[in-house]
Formats: C-alpha cells, sequence, structure tokens
C-alpha cells in the first residue's frame, strides 16, 4: 500500500481547510459496548458488569445515598464513592452512640433544663429536709455543751456529750448517705427518659420511682455493712500490729490507712452505677453491684475522670455560692463568751443559720442533680459502647411515635423474651467496643 499522501492512502490523516490552516485528525467518538449477560466474563475493552456506561460527552447519572445502616456498594451505590456523613440519630439529650466528655455534661444540663421540678425540685427538697435534720441535731448537741459545767466536769457528764457527738456524727452520715443514694437513683428516671425526648414533671417522677425505693435503701444498707465490715478489719489489723510491734507499727498503720482509702476510691467507682441499674433495669441490690461491677470493667479511670472534674465543677460554683453567704451570716450571728449564755445566744441565732442553710442546700442540691444526671448518662454510654443499648432506645423511641412506649427506657428489652441489650441474669453482652 502506498505511503504517499497524495495518494489518499492511511498516511493522509489531515486535511486543509479554506485559509490553508492545518486541522487534528478526526476521530469518530469510541461506543461503549453492552455490559456482559450475567454468566458471561467481560471480554477486553468492555466495562465491567454493574449498568450502562455513559456515552461520549453525557455526565453520569448522580447516585442516590445509601439508606442507614447500609455498607458502600449495596442497594446498586457504586463502591468507592462518598456520599457524606450520615450522622446517628439524636430523639433527645444525647446522640444514640458512644459518647464525649462534652456530650455527657451537656446532656446532663439539658436533662435538668427541661425537666426542672423532676430533678432540681426533687434533688431541693432532699437537700432541704437533710439541711434542716442536721442543723437541729447541731443545736441539739450545742445545747448539750451549753449544761456542761466549765470548770469541773463530771465524768458522766463529758461520756454523755462524747456519746452525743459520737450520735450526732453517725446520724448526719448515714442520713447524707441515703439521702445522696435515693436522691442519685431517683434522679435516673427524668435524665433516661430525656434521652429519648420524653419530659418528666414531679408527680410522674414518683409514681415511677415509688416501688424501687425500698430496693435502692436495701442496696444502701448493703453498702454500709460493707463498709463497716472493711472498717472493722482495718481497725483489728492495726490493733494487732500496735500489740506485736508497738511503736514500730506507726508507719505501717499510715500505709494501710492509706491503701485502704485508695481502695474505698476504687470500691466507689466501681458500684457508682449500682443505683441506675436497680432503677432501670429491676435488678436486685446484688445484681446491681455486680452490673456496675461489670460495666465500669476497662472503663475504671475514664468514669473516674469523668466524676472527678464533674464534682470539681459542681464544688467550685457551690463554694462561689456558699462562702459570701457564710460570711454575710457570721455578720449577724455573734456569741458571748460565757458557757451559760451559749444556748441562748445559739438560739437567738437560730433564724439566720437556717435562713444561710436553706440557701447553701438549694445551691448544694442543684449541683446533685447535675451529678446525678452525669451518672446516669455514664450509664447509658457504657452500656452503649458494651451492649449495643443504642438499639434498644431507638427501637423504642421509634414504638413512642406508635403510641407504644415503655415509661422507664431500657426495659422493654426484658418484656415477651425479647433479646435487646443486656437481660438481667442473663449471659452478658458483647466486649467492650471502647475504653
Amino acid at each position: 500500500m502506498s505511503n504517499n499522501p497524495h495518494d489518499g492512502g492511511p498516511a493522509d490523516q489531515s486535511r486543509d481547510d479554506a485559509s490553508g490552516s492545518q486541522m487534528p485528525p478526526h476521530n469518530p467518538p469510541p461506543q461503549w459496548s453492552q455490559p456482559p449477560q450475567p454468566g458471561q466474563n467481560a471480554q477486553w475493552g468492555q466495562p465491567a458488569q454493574g449498568g450502562q456506561q455513559p456515552q461520549w460527552g453525557q455526565n453520569p447519572e448522580p447516585a442516590a445515598p445509601p439508606a442507614w445502616g447500609a455498607q458502600p456498594g449495596w442497594q446498586g451505590v457504586p463502591p468507592g464513592q462518598f456520599h457524606g456523613y450520615q450522622a446517628p440519630p439524636k430523639p433527645g439529650i444525647i446522640p444514640l452512640r458512644p459518647l464525649g466528655l462534652g456530650e455527657i455534661l451537656d446532656g446532663a444540663f439539658q436533662a435538668c433544663r427541661k425537666n426542672p421540678l423532676a430533678t432540681f425540685g426533687t434533688a431541693i427538697l432532699f437537700q432541704v429536709v437533710i439541711s434542716v435534720l442536721t442543723l437541729l441535731l447541731t443545736v441539739g448537741l450545742f445545747g448539750s455543751i451549753a449544761q456542761l459545767d466549765p470548770i469541773n466536769p463530771s465524768i458522766d457528764e463529758v461520756t454523755g456529750l462524747a456519746a452525743s457527738a459520737i450520735s450526732l456524727g453517725t446520724a448526719i452520715v448515714l442520713l447524707s448517705s441515703v439521702g445522696v443514694l435515693i436522691l442519685q437513683g431517683v434522679l435516673v428516671i427524668p435524665i433516661a427518659r430525656a434521652v429519648l425526648n420524653e419530659r418528666t414533671s414531679f408527680v410522674q417522677l414518683w409514681k415511677l420511682a415509688i416501688r424501687r425505693i425500698l430496693p435502692l435503701v436495701g442496696l444502701g444498707i448493703l453498702l454500709l455493712l460493707m463498709i463497716v465490715a472493711g472498717l472493722a478489719v482495718l481497725l483489728l489489723i492495726a490493733g494487732l500490729l500496735a500489740a506485736v510491734l508497738g511503736q514500730d507499727s506507726i508507719w505501717l498503720i499510715v500505709l494501710g490507712f492509706l491503701a485502704s482509702l485508695a481502695l474505698i476510691i476504687w470500691l466507689s467507682i466501681k458500684f457508682v452505677l449500682a443505683p441506675a441499674v436497680l432503677m432501670l433495669e429491676g435488678a436486685g441490690p446484688l445484681t446491681s453491684l455486680r452490673r456496675s461491677w461489670t460495666l465500669t470493667t476497662r472503663n475504671w479511670w475514664r468514669t473516674f475522670g469523668i466524676l472527678i472534674l464533674t464534682s470539681i465543677i459542681v464544688s467550685i460554683i457551690t463554694s462561689v455560692i456558699s462562702t459570701p453567704l457564710s460570711l454575710l451570716a457570721t455578720q449577724f450571728v455573734s456569741f458571748s463568751d460565757s458557757p451559760a449564755e451559749l444556748g441562748e445566744d445559739l438560739m437567738n441565732s437560730l433564724p439566720i443559720l437556717l435562713v444561710a442553710q436553706l440557701i447553701t442546700a438549694v445551691f448544694g442540691a442543684i449541683g446533685y442533680a447535675f451529678q446525678a444526671g452525669v451518672t446516669a448518662l455514664l450509664y447509658v454510654d457504657l452500656r452503649i459502647r458494651r451492649e449495643g443499648f443504642d438499639v434498644v432506645l431507638l427501637r423504642e423511641h421509634e414504638e413512642a411515635g406508635a403510641g407504644r412506649f415503655t415509661p422507664i427506657p431500657g426495659q422493654s428489652a426484658n418484656r415477651g423474651g425479647q433479646q435487646f441489650g443486656h437481660q438481667p441474669g442473663g449471659p452478658p453482652g458483647p466486649p467492650a467496643s471502647g475504653t
């Protein structure tokens, strides 16, 4: 075949226009072949099976975004294409996924703000009652001191005063501990309901919580017995060391005291979720302690850090409010140097002390409500991380839209043999998805 350009052979791949300029060679647009039928292998130059490829000069049609939970490549979506971030559902105060520190703190505040009577009202009621009883007991102790002979007190008077002081301290500690435990357990309910965007009134809270008060008190008694038993063992060991080693046992006793303090802190974090378990899962005291131990496994330091940070924030805010009130109250309260007039001065100053104590109790109660909210959301977060609790909450949120709502979130997992998340008394959940 001739290669002369004037012969019209294959070398004649260009032509001149009217102005004599050289035009680029004209190639016809490629036509894409049809995809192979099912069961056939794609030939060289043919596209892979998956649909008709666009023609020359045409823009491909944008693919529809995948459904929630669908993986790339499902439902006709080509693999490797990015369709944007799909946020997890957030029906209430928190998104239904593992939570961060800011989301826990913000969620606790939002839950208290949306249910002020159920959260702040209940906390203020508890705190005011405890504060008034504490103040009255303290006044009674000061009355006993006023009757004591300051110069030549008898042995019976000193013994009676010491017994009164010990009894007063024990009563205040027990009263405060039981009150805080009941408050923490009761306030779990409005916080958990706020996760599903459900509001809770003061009356509704107590209707839901009244049946769990006795088990909650039983949990408090069980924890108290554990503390008393631990202190008894510590005192017994310290007495034996002192009897055997004498003065050389002082350092061992101090080290034992520090070790016991560390053990108490560790156990407190391990059992901190027991009230939430008891109220939301309907478990007994012993089961609640075991469940709290399981949930905080591999999450102890994170739980400890969040609770310590919350306590510091609440303590700073409470101190900012209570310190000026205490200083102001001292300007209106004065006591004489005579022990005989001490009781009279105390009774005259009682109204001022009572008002200052009530104001301090109100702000302290707000802090307690916020701390209870953080603890409740920690419980929800750890169950999401370990047991897929978000599936339970999402299903209950959908049931609420259909008019089939469980008053206390999470308890629908225990109805009718349905296996959602953890079943009290059943097998443990899957391993934790995060620390």
